[in-house]
């Protein structure tokens, strides 16, 4: 007779819900014995995983589980009508090196910060971009800085270098929270159960291993335990809240999303910015502004920019996703910055100011992958800017160490994704 398992998952970001989609595909799964339950205090993409940038690449980090994340990812896309779904689509990729112009006024018109809803992910059609018509000197400016000739939404003017990082055959992009919520409601389709309430703590018995999980309802506050045979801890930068001994910590990010004024090609750019002296002259301080600036600008399908910018830990990890501070001063640098290279961000529309935090290995590297001293406890957390990128490895590594005892599709024993190294 199968081992009756009961599976609780912690945290609803895309590395919970990845491993409850790939827990829900296993082989050994089946749910008349197993029962798969995701435990998120807030909403599922609540956090980093509905604000992120969404871009994959082979030349991500940590190589030991990049290129099969990368790989999954198009599997998914394509079981699952991922171009569709959530946006899914090769892009290229680069680093521009530029000098901004001074803001023509204090701000772009747009929205406040809200929360991220299926309908900020609008229809993923990929139409041919016309170029913009531009003068013969202005082409011959960006030809020059080795821009490539349908990257025409970038300024000639201010343009001093393009050098290509990734191309489609090594770099794609999905919207994050379509992606993520598209991964709880397939894991829901196969019997995993989401609740919605804070875990507080991580119970064992007295031989050590885990029994349950402790929680507070988001509904009423009341206090309850989901039985557990196996916990995964994925609640990013909350999990050291849940479990002290986790060596996460949190860092705090700013980003925006801008309706260009006309629709543009399929770039993610990386650039670096030298700001002119007076481009913080109109705005509310110029002491201590900085003159040399890198916000990353992702082109998505759904006539969408993407935009953020360097964290920081001005403000302390808040109890739950729906509590954290929004700078709106730094969403603000972000809108400038960019639009300081870009007529066409510069002319449109911010339909969202947000932040979020991310989780940082406090060493370094990472993410951690993998049971822990305690039995029954995994740890998946600690990924980083690349959490999307390498959620779906993550998830099936999860399911593998679940129901294999071992992960069979990636080497991570013993390596430097190993909690064990931490002597957790």
């Amino acid at each position: 007779m199968a081992e009756r398992k009961n599976i609780v998952i912690i945290g609803g970001g895309i590395i919970g819900s990845s491993s409850a989609y790939w827990l829900t595909r296993h082989p050994e799964y089946n749910p008349a014995t197993h029962s798969i339950t995701l435990l998120e205090a807030t909403k599922v993409a609540g956090g980093a995983s509905g604000k992120a940038g969404g871009l994959l690449a082979l030349w991500a980090y940590p190589a030991a589980i990049v290129p099969l994340s990368y790989r999954l990812h198009k599997q998914l896309a394509n079981e699952h009508g991922g171009v569709e779904r959530w946006g899914y689509r090769a892009v290229h990729c680069g680093q521009i090196d530029a000098r901004g112009r001074a803001p023509r006024r204090r701000s772009i018109p747009g929205k406040q910060d809200r929360v991220t809803t299926a309908e900020d992910a609008g229809t993923f059609e990929d139409s041919s971009i016309s170029l913009k018509k531009r003068s013969k000197e202005a082409l011959a400016r960006l030809r020059k800085a080795g821009v490539p000739q349908d990257l025409d939404w970038v300024d000639a003017e201010t343009t001093d270098m393009y050098e290509e990082m990734g191309d489609p055959t090594n770099t794609a992009q999905v919207h994050p929270y379509m992606f993520t919520t598209a991964m709880a409601e397939l894991a829901e389709e196969k019997g995993a159960n989401i609740i919605y309430g804070s875990a507080t703590h991580v119970n064992t018995s007295l031989t050590g291993a885990v029994n349950g999980v402790s929680y507070i309802s988001k509904n009423d506050g009341s206090e309850h335990v989901l039985p557990a045979t196996d916990v995964i801890l994925s609640a990013g930068p909350w999990t050291q809240q849940v479990w002290p001994l986790a060596p996460i910590s949190a860092l705090r990010a700013h980003s925006v999303t801008i309706r260009p004024s006309r629709p543009v090609s399929a770039y993610a750019l990386f650039t670096s910015i030298t700001l002119p002296k007076n481009f913080h002259d109109r705005t509310e301080s110029s002491k201590g502004s900085p003159r040399h600036v890198t916000p990353e600008i992702y082109a998505r399908p759904n006539n969408e920019i993407y935009a953020c910018g360097e964290g920081d830990q001005l403000v302390s990890l808040p109890g739950t996703t729906d509590l954290v501070e929004v700078n709106e001063s730094r969403c603000q640098d972000i809108v400038d910055y960019v639009g300081s290279i870009s007529d066409e961000l510069r002319n449109g529309e911010v339909t969202a100011r947000q932040a979020c935090y991310l989780p940082d290995v406090d060493s370094g590297g990472g993410p951690l992958i993998g049971e822990t001293s305690t039995k029954g406890l995994f740890l998946a957390a600690g990924h980083t800017c690349w959490g999307i990128q390498n959620g779906p490895a993550t998830g099936k590594l999860i399911s593998e160490l679940v129901f294999d005892g071992d992960a069979q599709s990636a080497s991570i024993r013993g390596g430097n994704l190993d909690p064990k190294r931490f002597g957790l």
